[in-house]
């Protein structure tokens, strides 16, 4: 494979020594020699080791659980089901609060952990948990979202929603299984005066559930003391972990103590709680710390992307003028609700595209099944969506015969224009983005018989929230910025040692982020949504700045006056002296992110990203080879170039997974099937692209520092769909992913060949 960083387009502001320079990660070499210490690292001698006895029946009323020959296993200190636990306190969630710590009457999902087994040893807890007896009565599972949402379908839930603790839009719960749904309609009045014959292609597209497979499943250490507890947890949100324990067990916040160590990706994975009620259960009812490590089958079950049926509609105008789009699309979110109405708000936005219409009607269910959960996974919703979008705009074009990228041009928004009215108004240059990736791909070219070129824009609201604290410290000379941001890989904390050491004039070298402690560090609502750089950045920006703003008062006088000193080289320097910063003491500036950004939305900026695939089709066997990538990475400002190229890479790569081969698969109980590494397929070397280049579009207009915003999202939308579009181009329209071999030979095989 070959991967080329394609220079970046000229940026309005490169001055500084900091900012827009690939500074090595300072956790390389620990990550590289292993000496990195992720949570199953962590020495803890004195905590029990814990097991989960998890249900292998998908909806199930539990009858009877024994423990006895369970707690006589050698080294079992004690079995914990839902009667060791208050019966109005084990309901958990962020979103909605539909989620017992253990199955207490029935089971909705098949892994849904029912007991407990604390031993003094990973065997005897496994010993033990071999050892629980458990009867069921049986009942019929809803396994497919279209059943859980046909009239008279029994309920996965019986009781009435309860929004939980960081819950938005509580008015739209309902008590069905579609509990959540989001429209998005509104009309625009640009008809022409003449009416125009239109062309309308309408298909139904399914999305199939996957699993985020980050290297390190979830981790947790639970110590509960008394009047608190103390969390160690492999989790890209603490805060809102720290909330929702606090809530759950009726805690004040501040004796719920979160501590993050590295974090070996996540990818949504982590977003939110997932294990830790259950640690934290356990710990208060043995008095012991407790250590629960998921393996990987345990993960697959505690979260996954979810599955999507979508119906769409697209009509547009002979003269290629798009008219309208409708959509309904049906989010399988498993048994508990997790972050599904978040993922479905995104997925009705992602379903009307970047593109001006007359009128739009979509309509998103956010729906219950007996599955396992499904939360956030890179990209959601738009990832979702997108593809089947960007696949009917082809399928038109072809209709009134005009060429895919240029319907494209004549009906993508420009900057400013509304997306949605009452949403942020598009704030990149989303032609400008499309053209950079259609002339390296090398668009017009004549392509051979099995070859496709595919193009296609991912699009998505990010930021996802204005919370971010950041408190950067003097001391000793060095600079100590305290951020609440999660590194799982991504390089958050290289990014923020960047903009504080540019923002007072040093090198990164003088700058550490230390991990995340919920009693040390500064508030910050969440890792996810493409927002460390843009929004927790901002707040490390605004710190620095005061800071600075105290370390020129402090040298003021002893090297010259306020107005003519600068910070040069770890010294304050003027016209009569140079005064070192470790002179200066121990200061401490304080910013916030709160005012980041002017959308009328609730959206900080929108991410973007450009994407063409050119794809070779094998006819005899179905195969598709995906050649060459050409990605656009529109960030308004790279902090640090190689690793924006890096998440652009690496989304490219999970979202060709997605496209491609990638899917959970249940039986007909609703047990996974494929729940190991060899039986769920990622992609490995063999399955790269021979090329894959990355653009940098740096046009300065992100709401973060210099300009800067997110990244590495909007790809993996924009990846898929290219895909798909390729595979349209070389004549198969797929509706069905992953587009395995089979799949795209029954179509050719079914007549579903368009030229």
């Amino acid at each position: 494979m070959t991967v080329t960083d394609l220079p970046a387009a000229p940026a309005s502001d490169r001055t500084g020594t900091a900012v827009g320079r690939s500074w090595s990660r300072p956790d390389q070499r620990a990550k590289l020699d292993g000496s990195a210490q992720f949570l199953a690292d962590l020495p803890h001698d004195h905590a029990l080791h814990v097991r989960l006895l998890r249900s292998d029946v998908a909806h199930a009323r539990l009858t009877a659980l024994a423990t006895e020959a369970a707690r006589a296993v050698p080294g079992v200190v004690a079995v914990v089901t839902a009667a060791d636990l208050p019966a109005d306190a084990d309901r958990w969630g962020h979103y909605v609060c539909d989620r017992p710590i253990f199955a207490r009457d029935v089971i909705r999902f098949a892994g849904e952990a029912l007991a407990a087994v604390v031993a003094v040893s990973e065997r005897s807890a496994l010993e033990g948990v071999h050892a629980l007896e458990v009867e069921y009565e049986e009942l019929p599972p809803l396994l497919d979202v279209r059943a859980a949402m046909a009239e008279g379908a029994a309920r996965v839930h019986e009781h009435e929603p309860v929004a939980g603790y960081a819950c938005p839009d509580a008015d739209r719960l309902v008590a069905a299984n579609a509990f959540y749904s989001y429209p998005v309609h509104f009309e625009r009045a640009t008809a022409p005066a003449e009416p125009e014959e239109t062309v309308t292609v309408e298909h139904d597209y399914t999305f199939p559930a996957v699993y985020q497979y980050a290297m390190e499943p979830h981790a947790v250490i639970a110590d509960w003391q008394g009047d608190g507890v103390v969390i160690d947890t492999s989790c890209q949100h603490p805060f809102q972990v720290r909330e929702e324990i606090a809530t759950l067990f009726d805690l004040p916040v501040d004796r719920v103590q979160v501590r993050v160590p590295f974090v070996g990706g996540g990818f949504g994975s982590k977003s939110y709680t997932k294990m830790e009620p259950i640690a934290v259960a356990v710990s208060r009812v043995v008095g012991r710390p407790v250590r629960l490590l998921n393996q990987v089958d345990d993960a697959m079950v505690t979260t996954r992307r979810h599955g999507m049926v979508l119906t769409m509609r697209t009509s547009v105008t002979r003269s290629g003028r798009l008219i309208s789009r409708e959509a309904v699309v049906r989010m399988e979110t498993g048994a508990y609700a997790d972050n599904g109405p978040t993922v479905t708000m995104v997925a009705a936005l992602g379903a009307v595209g970047p593109y001006r219409w007359n009128r739009v009607a979509i309509d998103a269910h956010c729906v219950y099944t007996h599955l396992p959960p499904a939360g956030s996974y890179r990209g959601f919703g738009a990832t979702h969506v997108m593809w089947a979008s960007e696949s009917q705009l082809d399928e038109l074009a072809e209709e009134v015969g005009i060429d895919r990228l240029e319907l494209r041009r004549r009906n993508l928004l420009a900057r400013g224009e509304d997306y949605v009215p009452g949403r942020a108004p598009v704030d990149a240059d989303l032609l400008g983005d499309l053209e950079a990736v259609a002339r390296a791909i090398d668009w017009e070219r004549t392509r051979g018989a099995e070859e496709g070129c595919g193009i296609a824009i991912g699009i998505s609201p990010g930021g996802a929230s204005r919370l971010s604290e950041a408190r950067v410290e003097l001391v000793d000379g060095t600079i100590v910025v305290h951020c609440g941001s999660q590194e799982i890989g991504q390089g958050a904390r290289t990014v923020h040692a960047q903009i504080a050491a540019e923002t007072l004039g040093l090198d990164p070298s003088l700058v550490t982020v230390p991990a995340t402690d919920t009693t040390r560090t500064p508030y910050d609502r969440s890792t996810g949504a493409s927002r460390s750089t843009t929004v927790a950045g901002t707040a490390v920006q605004q710190a620095s700045l005061r800071l600075r703003d105290q370390i020129l008062d402090a040298a003021a006088g002893r090297a010259g006056p306020r107005g003519e000193l600068e910070i040069v080289a770890g010294s304050v320097i003027g016209p009569t002296g140079v005064v070192p910063l470790a002179d200066l003491g121990h200061l401490v500036g304080e910013g916030d992110a709160h005012g980041i950004g002017g959308g009328k939305g609730p959206e900080i900026f929108w991410e973007v990203s450009a994407v063409a695939a050119e794809i070779r089709l094998d006819r005899r066997t179905g195969a598709v080879d995906v050649h060459r990538v050409v990605t656009a990475a529109d960030v308004g400002r790279a902090i640090n170039p190689s690793l924006v190229h890096r998440q652009d890479e690496g989304a490219a790569m999970q979202a060709l997974g997605n496209a491609m081969f990638e899917e959970l698969e249940f039986d007909e109980r609703g047990a996974l099937l494929n729940a190991s590494m060899m039986d769920y397929r990622v992609p490995s070397t063999r399955d790269l692209p021979q090329e894959v280049h990355c653009l940098l579009i740096e046009n300065g207009d992100g709401p973060g520092p210099m300009g800067a915003k997110g990244c590495g999202e909007g790809v993996f939308a924009g990846m898929v769909a290219a895909i798909v579009c390729g595979l349209g181009a070389a004549g198969v329209r797929m509706r069905e992913l992953p587009l395995t071999p089979d799949r795209v030979s029954r179509a050719l095989h079914a007549g579903e060949v368009d030229r």
